[in-house]
């Protein structure tokens, strides 16, 4: 089992102080606006300040021949090229002048135009007058203080630990909204480590701000492999919040092909076939246009009902895989067994061609945009494939309903235990090379089951009715004593309730009010 981590989302230490003093500087602003103003200047700080380095290291080798106003010096070694109008020096000396807001737009615009990766990406509506351009210069003052671009900061992985903290503040400030750009770090990071994505083609065809890609990133680098095994592969309907993934990959150096569009009416990658596919698409979408679809060759398990988009998500997924890729996904729980509008026979098909691999049932409270619990689904296209042991005809499920720990009045999150726990069964069954675990069936817990239980149940994949109950810890203290325990305690609370009746009396009584 993995180490144990202390830090939450919640409390990671500088992050919370630079969010403490941004959110300070937001005053009325709306917190869906203000997320744009506030990662924009960090996306150009960090690029700054990479340029900059390199700027310092190539004006020390002028005498041999470095120039370091040339742009194809950044370009070659994969840094973003900054022209002198837009770099950060010059906002800097100029963040207490009233022209602020025009002249880190004037910023932006220049970074698009000399670096085509990065055009229609970047925010440039700073000048705009209902901007406090006041509160805009000490933004830009704060993020001064900021290194987050230099050699040492990128190996900290400073920005980066910024961007996707403010990204869950921003997300926890917007309630319901938040939720279609971010998802809760743990349950991405439980994604990731089940599908344990080394080598190949991953995809997420609704990647809001890109975390699925940055946690494949993140796992590999923990794992010894190398960033450049993995090519991603990714859409996103909302332009604001594709965006905001273009620049949350940009400043991890993760070369992406985001797309822009409906994954439904517009499949920005029609012939793509991943090793991977991570995502957690809106729940239960009722506004997907899907009687526009209905022939569409990716319902080969069923024609998905008008009225809710999950297993047309499910069958996007499914129809991008890989004769050996697998899927881990994020569906409201409901998918396991509902029987409404032909989602039960679309569910009964996808079990019969034996392609789910595990069922995760979650806690409630993971999520900023729903208070309802969910579950992530693992499907594979060649349950017999080379990898690991053939698990055909089984599937395994886990009931992680209990898990986790309230981190605030209204979040929970999985622990690093939670996820080791969650994520070991998993790999024990189906006998990955990198585990030397072995699987058992803990009751209330996990369960690995034949598919004919499966066909018994009405092909309903609720955990909780397979794995059972846990077994009830034995109680030692033997009945009477404990009965004369918990009457001596009962005793002395109704003697202090007493107490305290009496004394509320009396102070009644004092101001004239006694009964």
């Amino acid at each position: 089992m993995a180490g144990a981590r202390k830090e939450t989302a919640a409390n990671v230490g500088f992050e919370a102080e630079l969010w403490k003093a941004a959110d300070a500087l937001r005053g009325s602003m709306d917190a869906a606006e203000y997320k744009h103003v506030v990662l924009g200047l960090l996306f150009l700080k960090y690029i700054s300040d990479a340029f900059e380095e390199q700027h310092a290291l190539l004006e020390a080798d002028r005498v041999n021949g470095a120039d370091p106003e040339d742009p194809d010096e950044y370009k070659a070694i994969n840094t973003f090229w900054v022209p002198k109008d837009a770099r950060w020096s010059l906002l800097k000396a100029n963040a207490k002048q009233p022209t602020i807001g025009q002249m880190v737009d004037e910023a932006m615009t220049a970074i698009e135009r000399d670096n085509p990766s990065l055009k229609g990406v970047l925010p440039k509506d700073y000048a705009r007058p209902g901007l406090d351009k006041t509160r805009l210069g000490q933004l830009v003052d704060m993020v001064s203080n900021i290194a987050v671009g230099d050699r040492a900061s990128r190996s900290k992985d400073v920005l980066g630990r910024t961007y996707e903290y403010f990204l869950s503040q921003f997300a926890s400030a917007e309630g319901k909204k938040g939720g279609e750009f971010y998802t809760p770090q743990c349950v991405v990071r439980l994604l990731v480590e089940m599908l344990s994505p080394y080598k190949g083609r991953v995809y997420d065809p609704c990647c809001g701000s890109g975390g699925m890609f940055v946690q494949s990133e993140k796992f590999i680098e923990e794992h010894g492999g190398r960033i450049g095994d993995i090519s991603v592969w990714g859409q996103e309907s909302n332009y604001t919040t594709w965006r905001l993934a273009k620049m949350n990959l940009a400043i991890r150096g993760i070369d992406a092909n985001i797309a822009h569009g409906d994954t439904f009416h517009s499949d920005g990658h029609p012939d793509l076939k991943a090793d991977y596919v991570l995502a957690n698409p809106p729940f239960n979408d009722s506004d997907w246009n899907g009687d526009l679809l209905k022939d569409d060759k990716r319902w080969a398990y069923g024609v998905p009902p008008k009225g809710n988009a999950n297993f047309a998500w499910v069958q996007h997924f499914i129809d991008h895989l890989s004769p050996t890729g697998t899927a881990g996904f994020v569906l409201a729980n409901g998918s396991m067994s509902t029987s409404q509008s032909g989602e039960g026979e679309i569910r009964k098909n996808i079990v019969e061609a034996d392609l789910v691999d595990c069922m995760v049932a979650m806690p409630g409270q993971l999520f900023y945009s729903t208070q309802i619990p969910v579950c992530l689904w693992f499907v594979s296209r060649d349950k017999r494939n080379n990898r690991f042991r053939d698990r055909k005809g089984e599937v395994l499920f886990i009931d992680a309903r209990q898990m986790g720990q309230m981190v605030d009045r209204t979040h929970r999150e999985l622990t690093a235990e939670d996820i080791a726990a969650i994520t070991d069964t998993y790999h024990a069954w189906r006998r990955d090379p990198a585990t030397e675990l072995a699987y058992e069936d803990v009751r209330g817990f996990c369960k690995s089951v034949a598919l004919a239980e499966i066909q018994e149940h009405g092909h309903v994949l609720t955990p909780g009715r397979y794995v059972g109950a846990a077994d009830m810890v034995e109680d030692e203290e033997p009945f009477d004593e404990k009965m004369r325990r918990l009457t001596s305690q009962l005793a002395g609370l109704m003697a202090e309730g007493e107490r305290l009746d009496a004394e509320i009396r009396l102070n009644l009584e004092r101001i004239g009010h006694g009964f």
